[in-house]
């Protein structure tokens, strides 16, 4: 049967509703964790006991790495976890569960292996450069009351999640007997499993929906070359038919990244990265994604063009790093936003810039809506708004709120054609797109000095009305425009249709 070759999804713009799916979704990890430490500081000599560099050490920083990097890219995402992985009985390993612990929407259960060592990398680096990584580890399987402890803690949360992760680091976590009674159980359960894979053998990983080799990792577990979009096609398709994993997402550096399915589904997705800096760290992001996606309802192939897209961000940071949701909403609309990109920011973004604003006396003003089908009676709100603050920020509803407050036929245009018609108004300084129902939270951390609404709404109506008050704000309500209403304009355009 020929390869199913789906039309080109560029378009991101309805990535945004997909990542909406990312919050509260509920993953299953399950790996090999290790303690991440970075030891920075600066060389000014070299050692006079031999020719090497001599560090002058000014800080040092911790951080989860391997399966637990997994966990701090679903933070990051929103996504909340179950968090399964084996520690030793010493300093490091209760490091790792303070770490752990200290996670957004993380719910630990480590087992403790008291005669394990937990595994450390310690990477010492100067002047931006690592000049030298140190391993404490073992290779060595857990310990059989380990093993059994692990299992039980990992089935035993198949019920809470919707989706597994399993991060193989090689570290003697994920055993073959180990890895068998988890896929199978997962599948038992109807519960989709991503595998960050390792060695050759992808038989280990039987049953599971999805492996992500990068391209070395492709080629010496296929045996097959991987240099052009046709090899990878063949050495997935092999993979897929040797080892008995549903499908493969093959990570390429700067290709990108190709999904292949047993179904015979074929996708190529172009690399997101605008500059690679450090690609440690990359595979954990991509699985991460993958599975809060998963657990969230959405398909395969829009997964992978999320996890694909965090991955772009990840790789221009240094050390392990993580794609936090503000900068994947705004790489999804990076590519619709043109001049007006720089106004359109994440939450964290803008809150910088508003005490910004605030430290040179400004008075910042808030007003939100749906926006959809840009009308005169927007534009005079907008003009009231501007005309009551310093600088004016527009809290925009997410595709996902809209539908919920509208309707499943709305919005007729996507929040990122939506942002870009905003941010394009010489009044509006920011825009910020929220997926609540309403916009208090925002309201509530950005603290506006003027709230604007639409005079057809009561005082009483207005939300976050009485917060703002109550700390001296203002708020106004702004005369309408009359005859001007998206409903009307889609009402009139269905009675045209309908009549032709």
């Amino acid at each position: 049967m020929p390869p199913i070759m789906p039309p080109a999804i560029n378009d991101k713009s309805d990535l945004a509703v997909h990542l909406d799916a990312l919050t509260g979704a509920q993953v299953l990890v399950v790996g090999d964790v290790m303690l991440d430490r970075f030891v920075y500081g600066t060389v000014e000599r070299i050692s006079p006991e031999g020719p090497i560099p001599v560090l002058r050490i000014e800080r040092q920083v911790a951080m989860l790495g391997g399966a637990g990097n997994v966990l701090r890219n679903l933070a990051a995402a929103g996504a909340r976890t179950t968090f399964v992985a084996a520690v030793g009985e010493d300093g490091a390993g209760q490091e790792v569960q303070d770490l752990a612990a200290a996670e957004a929407g993380v719910a630990s259960r480590l087992v403790v292996d008291p005669g394990r060592p937990t595994s450390i990398k310690e990477r010492y680096i100067a002047s931006g450069q690592q000049l030298l990584r140190a391993d404490r580890e073992t290779r060595a399987p857990l310990s059989a009351a380990g093993a059994a402890a692990l299992l039980e803690a990992a089935k035993g949360a198949l019920e809470e999640v919707a989706a597994v992760v399993l991060s193989d680091y090689g570290k003697g976590v994920l055993q073959p007997e180990t890895l068998a009674e988890l896929i199978a159980a997962a599948r038992a359960a109807g519960r989709p499993v991503v595998v960050d894979p390792k060695g050759l053998d992808y038989g280990l990983y039987r049953g599971a929906d999805l492996v992500t080799p990068n391209r070395r990792e492709l080629q010496d577990a296929s045996g097959l070359p991987t240099a052009s979009d046709a090899d990878v096609e063949a050495a997935c398709r092999a993979l897929i038919a040797t080892s008995g994993v549903k499908g493969v997402l093959a990570t390429r550096s700067e290709a990108g990244m190709t999904l292949v399915l047993d179904s015979g589904e074929i996708h190529h997705f172009p690399t997101e990265a605008r500059e690679v800096f450090d690609v440690s760290g990359a595979g954990d992001t991509v699985v991460a994604l993958l599975g809060a996606a998963l657990a969230g309802g959405v398909g395969v192939a829009e997964a992978a063009r999320l996890a694909n897209l965090a991955a772009g961000i990840v790789v221009a940071k240094a050390g392990t790093a993580v794609a936090q949701r503000g900068e994947i909403l705004r790489a999804i609309h990076a590519s619709h936003l043109h001049t007006a990109e720089a106004k359109v920011v994440d939450l964290d973004s803008l809150l910088d810039r508003v005490a910004l604003w605030r430290g040179q006396g400004l008075r910042v003003g808030f007003t939100n809506g749906c926006f959809d089908l840009l009308h005169p009676g927007h534009i005079a709100l907008l003009r009231q708004a501007r005309a009551a603050c310093d600088r004016l920020i527009v809290g925009l509803n997410s595709d996902g709120s809209v539908r919920a407050l509208k309707g499943p036929g709305r919005p007729v245009q996507g929040e990122a054609a939506r942002a870009t018609v905003i941010a394009a108004q010489a009044g509006v300084d920011q825009v910020v797109v929220f997926s609540e129902e309403t916009p208090f939270e925002l309201i509530e951390r950005i603290r506006p000095d003027v709230l604007v609404k639409g005079a057809d709404y009561s005082l009483d109506q207005v939300v976050g009305a009485e917060l703002v008050q109550s700390y001296g704000g203002r708020v106004l309500l702004a005369e309408l425009a009359p005859g001007h209403s998206t409903s009307d304009t889609l009402r009139r355009l269905g009675d045209q249709g309908g009549s032709s």
